[in-house]
């Protein structure tokens, strides 16, 4: 069989959506569908059984090429997250195009008409992985994802003809074979509906080549008919918008930290500021002589109790944000641990991007919202 690959790209605009740039591991159950444009490509015909037979009596070639219009995609599925950035789920999926030409067939002559459509159907395995890689574009958030499938596809062929002067081959029948796919796809969280996401993907599929039934009428022959089958490919690549909806959206970290406030902000009685660099949680030399600094101070002022509290810019979602900060949080009282505080005497806490000591619009770096918070 001979796989023709193209590579397709699709522009899209979001003008009246608002997006989050929140993302977070789907978790549980969710319910996702798509709908676009299809290009399936050329299919090879190859005579088979009584067909053969007659075409070579009528003296007319044994093969063709069919080609297709742009037709339509549409898919349904139903899936589960593991809350790690895997996910699988069920799909229904339905695909449509109609015939462009038949080539091929040498000896029908000047064909006069051709006409028909290819319709296709089945149900699917998928398997995703989701990458939380922290995009952020304008404040949209993106989360790149890749899939792969396995399954169940019938194609038919509907009245699928090529009429000439010397005689008639119609294509009209169904076929099921097993079919695989591969999934790239990106989705775009919606702020006011927590748990729905907009999608946009590219998908290729294709089941194994099979047999569909065909007849033969010769001019010569009059009304007699021969029948037999014709062999037939069936790939396809598709692009489609379509809506994911989880029914169990994560809850942001950042409104937890929140209740814990009071904790942060009682009067202290010495306050150390650790910063670090974009998107790093290691210690440089100057954090690390300030937490020596702070260590030293909670035994003079016989300290009972130090806060840590791990912040974050606003580049990125802020569940990236929200671990980022811990990381941070955690790597300091390591390190004030090291230098002989009681691990028990230390409160670690993280807040992400929700309070930051420069208040910025969202994606700004700044340096001095990426600290961590030494109070005694």
């Amino acid at each position: 069989m001979k796989i023709k690959t193209a590579i397709l790209a699709g522009t899209f605009a979001f003008s009246s959506i608002s997006l989050s740039a929140e993302a977070q591991p789907l978790t549980g159950l969710y319910l996702g569908g798509g709908l676009g444009a299809n290009w399936q490509q050329e299919s090879d015909l190859s005579s088979q059984d009584g067909l053969r037979t007659a075409l070579g009596a009528a003296g007319v070639g044994q093969s063709g090429t069919a080609s297709f219009d742009i037709g339509w995609a549409g898919v349904l599925s139903l899936g589960w997250g593991f809350g790690n950035g895997f996910r699988a789920e069920v799909e229904g999926n339905y695909r449509r195009n109609n015939l462009d030409g038949i080539s091929g067939f040498p000896g029908i002559q000047a064909p006069r008409s051709q006409g028909g459509d290819i319709s296709s159907y089945g149900v699917m395995a998928n398997v995703f992985y989701d990458f939380d890689l922290g995009w952020n574009f304008g404040g949209f958030g993106v989360v790149p994802y890749l899939g792969a499938g396995a399954g169940y596809v019938v194609q038919n062929w509907d009245n699928v003809n090529i009429r000439g002067p010397n005689g008639q081959i119609n294509i009209d029948g169904d076929n099921g074979n097993f079919a695989y796919q591969l999934i790239a796809g990106a989705a775009f969280p919606i702020t006011r509906v927590p748990g729905l996401s907009l999608t946009a993907e590219y998908r290729f599929m294709q089941a194994l080549s099979d047999d569909v039934d065909a007849t033969f009428r010769p001019v010569a022959g009059g009304t007699i008919t021969s029948r037999g089958a014709v062999e037939v490919e069936n790939a396809n690549h598709s692009i489609l918008i379509g809506l994911r909806y989880a029914f169990n959206p994560p809850r942001p970290a950042p409104v937890v930290a929140q209740a814990q406030a009071p904790a942060v902000t009682r009067a202290p009685a010495r306050t150390y500021l650790v910063f670090f660099d974009f998107d790093r949680a290691d210690l440089t030399d100057r954090a690390r002589q300030i937490i020596v600094d702070a260590a030293q101070a909670s035994r003079t002022v016989q300290t009972t109790r130090i806060e840590v509290a791990g912040h974050a810019d606003r580049s990125g979602t802020p569940q990236y944000n929200q671990r980022l900060s811990m990381r941070r949080a955690e790597a300091v009282a390591a390190e004030l641990v090291r230098h002989g505080v009681s691990q028990n005497a230390i409160n670690v806490q993280a807040f992400g991007e929700s309070r930051p000591l420069v208040p910025t619009a969202d994606g700004v770096r700044e340096p001095q919202n990426r600290r961590v918070e030494i109070v005694l």
